[in-house]
């Protein structure tokens, strides 16, 4: 039973450790990204234009 309660102090101890780290690294700007945005226009294609709705007519072949 001491060994239950000895590995839950030291998982909360580890899990309070990983947490400091990934605010530090929050806070120290690890995550900001000031490259990909720009570079995403020049690598996504444009968006295709809406397609045009056909006529009744157009449908059956009927020309006028």
């Amino acid at each position: 039973m001491s060994v239950l309660v000895l590995l839950i102090f030291v998982s909360l101890a580890l899990a309070g450790f990983f947490l400091v780290a990934f605010i530090w690294a929050v806070r120290s700007g690890q995550y900001d990204d000031a490259q990909t945005p720009p570079m995403r226009l020049l690598t996504e294609e444009p968006p295709s234009p809406p397609a045009e709705t056909n006529s009744s007519s157009e449908l059956h072949g009927d020309k006028p």
